[in-house]
C-alpha cells in the first residue's frame, strides 16, 4: 500500500556535494508518492537523514540528530524516519540495535529504491544497505523541480584508490561511471531546466575515462555557462585533462586536488601512490595551462607514524605550492579502515598543535589570495539570498563565495561586481558600475 497523497518530506544532509545530489533526487523519487518538501522535521511524515561517514564522530552525530527526532515521532506515531547515505552503509546494524524507532535504513547506492522501502515501512522495518546489481541512474525520473542556477552532475561515483584512512570504497562501493549519453541528456535538461553551471561530482571525478572530452562536448551546450567538477585524484589528472583548462573557457579557473600530506612517507602509508614531487609538477602544469587557476586541497594532520620531520614536509610543500583554499583536518580512524589498526597513533594534543600550524598557513595564504581581488571586476553567479536584507550570494569564477547588496532580479544571473573587502572566507562586492564607451 502506497502511502496517500499530500505527505511531507523532510530531509537533513550531511557531507560532499554528492550527498546533496542525492538529496536532491530522493525528493525527485518521492515526489509520485505525493511528498512535498518542507523546511523543518516537525509535523512532516518521512523524515530523512541523510548522512556523512568522512569525518570524526560521523555516528555520534547521526545517534544525536536521532535522539532530537524522537520526541516527534512519539508524539505522531505514523511519521516514518529514514536514515541513509554512508554511515547507514557502515553502521546499519548499529542504528537498528540503538535506534528501534528507526523505520528505514538504506545506502547510498539504494535510494532509487525508496518508494517501495516506504510503502513496506508501512507494515515493517526496512533495511536495504546492498549494492544492487542495477545502477540508480537507470531508473530515476526526470527532475521536475528546478536545479537552481549552479547543479551537481554525477559522472563518477564509488573508488577503487583504497586510501587506508578513508571509508568511501566500503560504503559507496567500486567506481562506476554512467554513459556519455546519460549524461549529456541530463546536463541538457538542467540547463533547460535554468542552470547556468553545471559541477560535475565524483568520489574520483578525474577517473571518468575522456573527461577532458566530455567537458568539450558539455560546452557545446547553449545556455550552460560554467563547468566545474570534483573531487580529483593527482593520478588521473592526464594531460589533455590539464590541457582542457587552458582550451575551454567555460571551464572555469579552479581545482581541488587533495594530497593530504607533503610527506612521501605518509603518502606512502595512505596508499595514495603518487609522490609530493609529482604533485608539484601537476600544479606546474596546471599553472603553466591556466595561469589564473586557483588551487584547493585535502589535508590531513597527525596520520598513525607521522613524524615532526614528516609534518614539516606538509608546511614546506604548502608554502611553495600556495593555496587559494583548503580543507585540513586531524587524522581520526574511520572503522573497518588499514590505518585505524596502525601503530603509532599520534596522541591529540600533537594532532592539535599541528593542525592549528597548517590552518594559520593555509588561512594567511587564503586571505592573502583574496585580497588580490580588491578593486577588481569579476562576474559573479547569483545563486539565492543573502541573511541580509537586500544581500545576494554568489561565487567567482575562482570558487570564491561573493555576497553583495543587489536587487533580487540577479539570483540566476552572471553580473559583474566589484570587489571591496577580502574577507577570511568570502568576498564583498558592490554591482559594477556599467560600462561606457
Amino acid at each position: 500500500m502506497l502511502p496517500p497523497v499530500g505527505k511531507t518530506l523532510y530531509i537533513r544532509s550531511w557531507g560532499c556535494q554528492m550527498n546533496a545530489y542525492d538529496a536532491r533526487r530522493m525528493a525527485g523519487v518521492l515526489a509520485p508518492l505525493g511528498y512535498t518538501q518542507v523546511p523543518e522535521p516537525e509535523g512532516a511524515d518521512l523524515i530523512i537523514l541523510n548522512t556523512c561517514h568522512i569525518r570524526e564522530k560521523a555516528e555520534d552525530k547521526v545517534f544525536s540528530e536521532l535522539g532530537r527526532l524522537r520526541p516527534l515521532k512519539d508524539k505522531r506515531p505514523g511519521t516514518l524516519i529514514a536514515v541513509g547515505g554512508c554511515v547507514a552503509q557502515a553502521e546499519g546494524a548499529l542504528i537498528q540495535g540503538r535506534a528501534p524507532f528507526v523505520d528505514i535504513v538504506f545506502g547510498p547506492q539504494t535510494w532509487h529504491r525508496l518508494p517501495e522501502m516506504v510503502a513496506k515501512a508501512l507494515k515493517e522495518r526496512v533495511i536495504n544497505t546492498d549494492f544492487p546489481a542495477e545502477v540508480k541512474f537507470d531508473f530515476l525520473p526526470e527532475e521536475h523541480a528546478p536545479p537552481g542556477p549552479s547543479a551537481f552532475l554525477p559522472v563518477q561515483e564509488g573508488c577503487d584508490r583504497f586510501c587506508t584512512f578513508c571509508v568511501v570504497p566500503y560504503t559507496r562501493g567500486a567506481e562506476y561511471t554512467r554513459p556519455a549519453e546519460s549524461i549529456m541528456g541530463e546536463a541538457r535538461r538542467l540547463v533547460d531546466a535554468g542552470a547556468l553551471e553545471i559541477v560535475l561530482l565524483g568520489q574520483n571525478v578525474n577517473a571518468y575515462p575522456g573527461l577532458a572530452g566530455l567537458i568539450e562536448k558539455l560546452s557545446d551546450i547553449r545556455g550552460l555557462e560554467r563547468i566545474r567538477y570534483t573531487t580529483s585524484h593527482p593520478l588521473s589528472m592526464t594531460a589533455d585533462l590539464i590541457a582542457a583548462h587552458r582550451a575551454c573557457p567555460k571551464l572555469m579557473p579552479f581545482l581541488h586536488l587533495p594530497i593530504q600530506s607533503g610527506s612521501d612517507r605518509i603518502l606512502k602509508s595512505m596508499n595514495r601512490k603518487h609522490t609530493s614531487a609529482r604533485y608539484q609538477r601537476i600544479v606546474e602544469n596546471l599553472r603553466a595551462a591556466r595561469p589564473d587557476i586557483a588551487l584547493s586541497s585535502d589535508f590531513i594532520v597527525g596520520f598513525p607514524g607521522e613524524t615532526d620531520e614528516d609534518f614539516n614536509d606538509t608546511i614546506r610543500l604548502v608554502s611553495e605550492i600556495t593555496f587559494a583554499s583548503a580543507y585540513s583536518f586531524a587524522y581520526s580512524p574511520r572503522p573497518g579502515t588499514p590505518a585505524a589498526a596502525m601503530p603509532g597513533q599520534v596522541p591529540p594534543g600533537v594532532k592539535a598543535a599541528r593542525l592549528a600550524q597548517l590552518q594559520a598557513l593555509l588561512n594567511d595564504q587564503q586571505e592573502h589570495y583574496n585580497r588580490t581581488f580588491i578593486g577588481k571586476v569579476v562576474p559573479v553567479l547569483f545563486e539565492k539570498k543573502g541573511k541580509k536584507h537586500g544581500q545576494l550570494l554568489g561565487r567567482s569564477p575562482h570558487g570564491q563565495a561573493v555576497h553583495a547588496l543587489a536587487t533580487d532580479g540577479l539570483i540566476g544571473t552572471i553580473a559583474p561586481v566589484r570587489i571591496t573587502r577580502a574577507l577570511p572566507n568570502s568576498l564583498a562586492a558592490e554591482p559594477a558600475p556599467p560600462k561606457t564607451c
